[in-house]
This record gives structure tokens, C-alpha cells and sequence, in this order.
């Protein structure tokens, strides 16, 4: 894969993000990523150090055919409270680290991968803060960047098929757009529903819990605790409905805009994986606001014909003022898409 990347740091706004940071004096915004030491040796290896701790997330947010190395950074001493609905508590300080990277081949893995950006989310006393690192051609160090840009990115899918895109890294304002609930900066993907999983044989909430890295309630019940479905498990497991991973696809991907308290609350149209009023998902529902977003479709969802569905319009579409969601990708996602007509289809 070839990368190609010409940026700049924006000073005026790094500058503004350095005055405003309430939180942990060590962990003030550094201008490169190896300077927060969350990871031990070469930097592109992603070992991390011992306040440092993957996780992993039921239902993952497309990101153009990325994969991520995700990781949370805990002040000592400190932990996670659980929450049954929202984002997990976090302590001042704590960080949710996100690496978006892409294999050279995906059919060989061990060929090797370039790592395009790091995203990190910064607890402060009162609120987020987003950062993001852009990677160097050697692998060798990320340097912030805040301006946001754009890459020319190549790879070899899994089907043996050379693929390349503009990758498309956020500025911080668009970060704030989606990281929104109730008009207050919130991470997404660090809930029960999403942590809730088996890793290797025993569940992530418990293994931190062992660990000392989240609080559960007292009688916590883990079979009670909400899951989504892993919408990437094909076949369909016999445990698994297609609705149910078609409801997880939404609302990893969706949800975040999509709810009551949501960026697009106006919309009406509420895609949580609990969401049980069929308007609200969409089903036989007029748009709020028509247009060339509807594609002359009339409904968000006409049970058994996706192709007359305006969900299923939007989310095939790349135009910018079409395609659903409006940010985070550049090309549609092919097995998301047919997941979701799939799940149309067995409406009566």
C-alpha cells in the first residue's frame, strides 16, 4: 500500500486546545503521539504499556473497510463505572485511544498494515476532548493535526481485489458533530451493549472487573446486560436473527445521530437496537424533510422492498448530500448494505 500525505498544523487551534486542557498535567495534548508513552517500543507495534488495555466492540462503526486497534488509558488507581444505557463513567484523565489502519493484503495479514490515524478522546474535569494523529509514511511517529486532511490510501481487499480511496481524517468540529448527546461531547462504542462480548473465554466486563478496571453494580447480572448482535459473523449463527444483527448494524453505525437525543432528533427516525415503535425505525415513514435525499422513495422503510426504501437509498449512495452516514465514509459498505435489504426482505 502507498501513502501519500502533505499537512500542516493548524497552531492557532493547537494552541487553543493546550490552554483549554483541565485535565492530568502529564497528559496535556503533545504534539506527537509517542510523547504520551501509551505504548512500549517500536510505536507502530501498538504495545501497551501497563495503564493501557484493549477492548473490543460487539458491532463496529464502518470506517471505509479500516480496521481499528482500540485501547483505554486509566490514571493509576482509577476505574470505570458502568452504565446500563449510556457511554461508561470515565475518570479525569482516563483516554480512549483508537488506531485506524488498513492491511496491505487482507487475504495475508502478515505481509504487514499501514497506520493511518490515531484518534484520541481526552476525559477532562467537565467534558472530551478530541485529538487526532496522522501517521508518517515510515510508521515511525503520528503528529496531531487538527485541521483535518485527506489521503490517498491502497490496499488489497479480501476478495484479492485492489482497492484505493481518499481517506477522509476529521477535523474537530466534525468530530463534535457526531460525538453528541444532548447538545454534550460523549464517546461512542464504549457501552454495555458494545463491550458486552466474549473475549477468548470469558467476558470483557468481567475480566476488567477481576482486573480492577470497572466498577459493576452490586448482584450485576452479565446474562441480563444488554448485547448487540456482532453483524460480522456470517454464517448466521443460530443464536443470531437477521434482525437482530441488522438492528446492531444500525445502531453502531447510526444510533449515534439517530436517537431522541441525537444530532438528527429532528429526523424522527430512531435507530436503537431497543427502538420498538416501527415508525420511529423508519417502517413506512415519510422523510420530515423531502428531497433528492429520498431518491423519489416515499418511506424510510417499505417492508419486503428495500430498493424502495430510503434507507437503503441513502446508505447505497456516495453523494455527500445524499449518502447516509454523512461523515466517516467515502465508498458504501457492501455487506452492511446487504445485511440491512436482507433484513427488509423478511418483513411482512
Amino acid at each position: 500500500m502507498r501513502l501519500n500525505l502533505k499537512l500542516g498544523v493548524c497552531i492557532v487551534g493547537l494552541l487553543g486546545i493546550f490552554s483549554s486542557f483541565v485535565g492530568s498535567p502529564d497528559l496535556a495534548p503533545r504534539q506527537y503521539l509517542s510523547e504520551y508513552g501509551f505504548f512500549d517500543g517500536p510505536l507502530a507495534n501498538l504495545t501497551p504499556v501497563q495503564t493501557v488495555f484493549p477492548y473490543e466492540v460487539n458491532a463496529p462503526l464502518f470506517s471505509d473497510y479500516a480496521e481499528k486497534a482500540r485501547f483505554i488509558y486509566l490514571p493509576p488507581g482509577t476505574k470505570l463505572s458502568y452504565q446500563a444505557v449510556n457511554a461508561f463513567d470515565f475518570p479525569t484523565g482516563a483516554v480512549i485511544i483508537k488506531n485506524f489502519f488498513y492491511h496491505h493484503d487482507n487475504q495475508h495479514p502478515e505481509l504487514g498494515r499501514q497506520i493511518i490515524e490515531t484518534r484520541l478522546l481526552i476525559k477532562t474535569a467537565n467534558t472530551w476532548k478530541a485529538l487526532d494523529y496522522i501517521w508518517n509514511a515510515d510508521q515511525t511517529e503520528a503528529t496531531l493535526e487538527v485541521a483535518g486532511a485527506q489521503l490517498p490510501v491502497q490496499w488489497t481487499d479480501i476478495h484479492g481485489k485492489n482497492q484505493s480511496i481518499q481517506y477522509q481524517i476529521p477535523n474537530l468540529n466534525q468530530c463534535k458533530g457526531c460525538h453528541s448527546l444532548d447538545g454534550q461531547f460523549t464517546p461512542i462504542g464504549v457501552t454495555a451493549r458494545q463491550l458486552n462480548r466474549a473475549i477468548s473465554s470469558e467476558n470483557q466486563l468481567l475480566t476488567w472487573e477481576k482486573q480492577g478496571l470497572l466498577e459493576l453494580p452490586i448482584g450485576f447480572d452479565i446474562e441480563a446486560a444488554p448485547r448487540l448482535a456482532d453483524y460480522r459473523n456470517a454464517p448466521l449463527p443460530q443464536h443470531e436473527s437477521i434482525e437482530r444483527m441488522a438492528r446492531a448494524y444500525l445502531d453502531a453505525n447510526c444510533a449515534h445521530c439517530h436517537n431522541p437525543q441525537g444530532p438528527a432528533s429532528t429526523s424522527g427516525l430512531f435507530l436503537e437496537a431497543d427502538q420498538q415503535n416501527p415508525e420511529r425505525l423508519g417502517v413506512l415513514k415519510s422523510p420530515v424533510a423531502a428531497g433528492r435525499g429520498s431518491g423519489k422513495n416515499r418511506y424510510g422503510i417499505v417492508p419486503g422492498k428495500p430498493q424502495e426504501s430510503i434507507l437503503v437509498y441513502r446508505m447505497e449512495s456516495n453523494d455527500p448530500g445524499i449518502r447516509m452516514p454523512e461523515l466517516g465514509r467515502q465508498i458504501e459498505h457492501q455487506e452492511g448494505i446487504a445485511l440491512v435489504k436482507a433484513w427488509i426482505k423478511t418483513m411482512q
